[in-house]
């Protein structure tokens, strides 16, 4: 009890200090907008307020988050499996490593934009920021975990041998909580990479309700505060599911 009494104080004090930080940099906003003189250049904290609240009390605001938030968490998990199968792949197979590795790398270092383009081609505009999201997790899951799994502590390896653990076994004793905390490092890092580009693949292809979707329609109809309004959706989002993925991997 005594200790919940001393920690209210610091909890009081982060969050008047967070409260000013952020009041600070709304400050800025608005100046800089004064400064500008034209809303359409730069709208201010006040218009962007104003213009989230009128897309809010749309039924297809709801709908359009959600969708969107959809299509990235399914990208996302399905480029997080891939990912955690190819580092396992690489990791024990030499002849998967030899036909594989190339592979990702060239995937890790090509611009997102190109995938974007060239997925195009292929895929539906509802499927396509699911799969750009996985392409760019796959490459980082995989590189966190193959590191893990070579860094396994072999003291650990060689005991589950003398006691003769079963592969199954050694994988659940040993490998599993030994790479605990590099997929949790390859998640947190990934996600934020996955809902960005999601995003930016929704902007070209343009699927019904998306978030994408709306930030195009904002340019193109030149609705500044609009596009400042949506691009808010998109930070606060973003910052929501990096805290709920944080406690989800903190309770596994």
């Amino acid at each position: 009890m005594a200790a919940d009494r001393r920690a209210l104080p610091a909890r009081v004090g982060r969050a008047f200090q967070s409260l000013g930080v952020l009041a600070f940099w709304l400050l800025v906003w608005q100046l800089a907008s004064s400064a500008m003189g034209i809303e359409l250049l730069l709208p201010g904290p006040a218009a962007t307020a104003r213009a989230l609240w009128r897309a809010a009390g749309e039924p297809s605001f709801w709908q359009t988050a959600g969708m969107s938030v959809l299509r990235v968490l399914a990208g996302f998990a399905a480029g997080a499996l891939a990912g955690a199968l190819l580092a396992a792949a690489t990791s024990f197979s030499r002849v998967c490593s030899a036909l594989l590795s190339p592979m990702i790398r060239v995937i890790r270092a090509t611009p997102v934009a190109s995938f974007i383009i060239l997925a195009l081609l292929w895929l539906k505009s509802t499927i396509l920021p699911g799969f750009i999201a996985a392409l760019m997790v796959l490459p980082v899951v995989w590189g966190n975990l193959a590191e893990g799994i070579a860094k396994t502590d072999r003291a650990l390896l060689e005991m589950g041998q003398v006691y003769g653990f079963s592969p199954w076994k050694t994988l659940r004793l040993v490998y599993l909580p030994s790479l605990r905390p590099w997929f949790r490092s390859a998640c947190l890092t990934s996600l934020g990479l996955a809902w960005k580009s999601g995003v930016a693949a929704e902007v070209l292809c343009q699927p019904k309700l998306a978030i994408g979707t709306q930030l195009y329609y904002g340019k193109i109809y030149l609705e500044t505060d609009r596009l400042f309004a949506w691009t808010a959706v998109v930070i606060v989002l973003s910052v929501l599911l990096e805290r709920l993925l944080r406690r989800l991997l903190r309770q596994m």
